[in-house]
């Protein structure tokens, strides 16, 4: 792996730690982090032993303050049309081949929020606060935010946080939907290797699969995403996963899956 200024990659047991390593300062998320986020998948994106992505922050204050507001200060108009961009970056996790979990684990606002809601599955401990405070600073949530909380969450709950850019706890945003699990900090780690490990142990063809048939039919009428969901299965089908997976089933023993 490259060595980087910003982050941190950790890789054990086909899982590889994307660690924003910036924890004297809540590990904001510079224009330069998000560049070494990305060229890190692209690196991981490769790796045959990497298997999932888990994303977190250094330290137990801060999984991503979120966007870097000194930043933000010269920024103008056409900026937001510029490559490498927050919401770019994250489309790209979002999309990514590969399953990702976001290990939150303390403040999770602005950017570090719509990071975590890039991420397919949130586990978070329970010292963790969340929030899209940006309409303080007299902008909007750019990075996706405004439209991935409110299909995570419902329209309605999106517009309250987003207009009083009101901070909840680890507790509220698990009753409503953006988290799916909270521990104590002491068993995060283990908890999100857990969640990890069910992953693995499924075909690792279905679950791309799977991450793709449900985002493009989220965004497309239930006919379209049914035809979607009907062409992948039929794919899968024709793979030697699907073979072991139900010889295992029926021999009672745990599949040993190929990706073909």
């Amino acid at each position: 792996m490259n060595t980087y200024q910003n982050i941190l990659v950790e890789k054990t047991n086909q899982l590889a730690y994307v660690i924003i390593n910036l924890p004297e300062q809540r590990n904001p998320l510079s224009k330069d982090t998000l560049k070494e986020m990305k060229d890190a998948l692209e690196e991981l994106k490769y790796d045959e032993e990497t298997k999932c992505i888990i994303f977190t922050g250094q330290g137990d204050k801060s999984f991503a303050a979120g966007a870097d507001i000194s930043q933000l200060k010269d920024k103008v108009p056409l900026d937001v049309l510029l490559p490498g961009s927050m919401q770019e970056t994250y489309d790209y996790i979002e999309a990514y081949d590969k399953p990702t979990i976001a290990m939150i684990n303390g403040f999770a606002l602005g950017g570090g929020c719509e990071l975590a809601m890039a991420c397919d599955i949130r586990i978070a401990s329970d010292n963790a606060r969340f929030g899209l405070p940006e309409l303080n600073l007299g902008i909007i949530p750019g990075a996706g935010g405004t439209q991935r909380m409110a299909r995570l969450i419902g329209k309605g709950k999106a517009i309250e946080l987003i207009l009083t850019g009101k901070i909840i706890s680890a507790m509220e945003a698990e009753k409503i939907g953006l988290v799916s699990e909270v521990v104590s900090k002491e068993q995060l780690k283990e908890a999100v290797e857990h969640t990890a490990g069910q992953i693995l142990s499924k075909g690792p063809l279905a679950v791309k699969l799977a991450k793709m048939v449900i985002h493009t039919g989220f965004d497309t009428d239930t006919k379209t995403g049914q035809i979607v969901e009907k062409l992948a299965q039929a794919i899968l089908f024709s793979t030697k996963d699907k073979n072991e997976g139900i010889s295992a089933f029926l021999e009672k023993r745990q599949a040993e899956f190929i990706s073909k």
